[in-house]
């Protein structure tokens, strides 16, 4: 047994040296000449939006987001009114606004949990793991989580540093590369993606309600992404549904209500959301993943 433990301290140990490797050779490689947007009028005095946000609102983040419809595809088999495309496209916004409040009130604990103090990540998933009940569901969130955690690895963590969430993310890697693939079922973690989501904006110095409404507004997008291959409405119908005060309003509120809630209290706000997305791998025929 001490020598497996031995393995694994040093496993640890040398996924920490090679992030902060990571980092000394990402200030090494920086100009010690000001920045062009010091002092420039075509920059504004605070500064310009996060560019890391802005990376990872990009509706083509590879996280494979298109490929679930979060219980869309299952609501309109099962409303028999929405054969109709108009009636279709009237029932939508209610349903978005469900999506919202099941997103809030199961997930959002756990991005600001996870955001506060990167280094309970992977207490933070495993309890997150116990407490998604709806295979469906568990299997999109792991998807997107690992798929956000190679993103990270591959691409994101050049820049970031070594602070605590990246150290956090690279041992939550290590830990989770040892586990055999398709064997998860008897393991701590599986890779959800709402913590990883925190530890990573995190790592980008983006700030804690900046991340929570991302992923709010990202959640949103998908969904009327999904509406739009669906029928359910239009191309510019959907921009508009994004662009839209209403929407704005509505993360806003469920944020709002949801930012004191932690994660023993985290809990189902529509249980019905959980009924769509089960059901969903039991339709006779589906173009969304289960």
């Amino acid at each position: 047994m001490s020598s497996i433990a031995d393995e694994q301290t040093l496993t640890e140990e040398v996924t920490r040296l090679e992030v902060q490797l990571t980092a000394a050779r990402s200030r090494l490689g920086r100009s010690p000449t000001p920045s062009a947007s010091d002092n420039h009028p075509a920059f504004p005095p605070n500064g310009l939006p996060s560019h890391p946000l802005l990376v990872l609102s990009d509706s083509a983040l590879p996280l494979g987001s298109f490929a679930f419809s979060s219980g869309l595809e299952s609501y309109l088999a099962h409303h028999s009114p929405s054969t109709k495309p108009k009636v279709a496209s009237e029932a939508f916004p209610h349903f978005l606004t469900l999506a919202l409040t099941t997103l809030a009130t199961t997930t959002l604990p756990y991005i600001l949990a996870a955001h506060r103090s990167p280094k309970q990540l992977q207490e933070l998933d495993a309890t997150l793991d116990a407490c998604t009940l709806c295979p469906v569901a568990r299997r999109a969130s792991v998807a997107q989580g690992k798929a956000l955690l190679t993103l990270w690895e591959r691409a994101l963590r050049t820049g970031a540093g070594a602070s605590p969430a990246a150290l956090a993310l690279a041992e939550f890697s290590a830990v989770l590369k040892r586990i055999p693939l398709h064997c998860d079922n008897d393991y701590e973690l599986s890779g959800h993606f709402a913590p990883i989501w925190a530890a990573v904006t995190c790592a980008l110095d983006i700030t804690l309600h900046e991340s929570a409404y991302t992923f709010l507004f990202n959640h949103a997008k998908a969904v009327v992404s999904a509406a739009v291959r669906a029928s359910v409405m239009g191309p510019y119908a959907a921009q508009a549904m994004l662009a839209s005060g209403r929407l704005r309003g509505e993360i806003e509120d469920v944020m709002a209500k949801n930012w004191d809630v932690g994660i023993k209290d985290a809990a189902q706000g529509v249980p019905m959301c959980d009924l769509w997305v089960g059901r969903h791998e039991l339709l006779y025929s589906r173009i969304f993943n289960s």
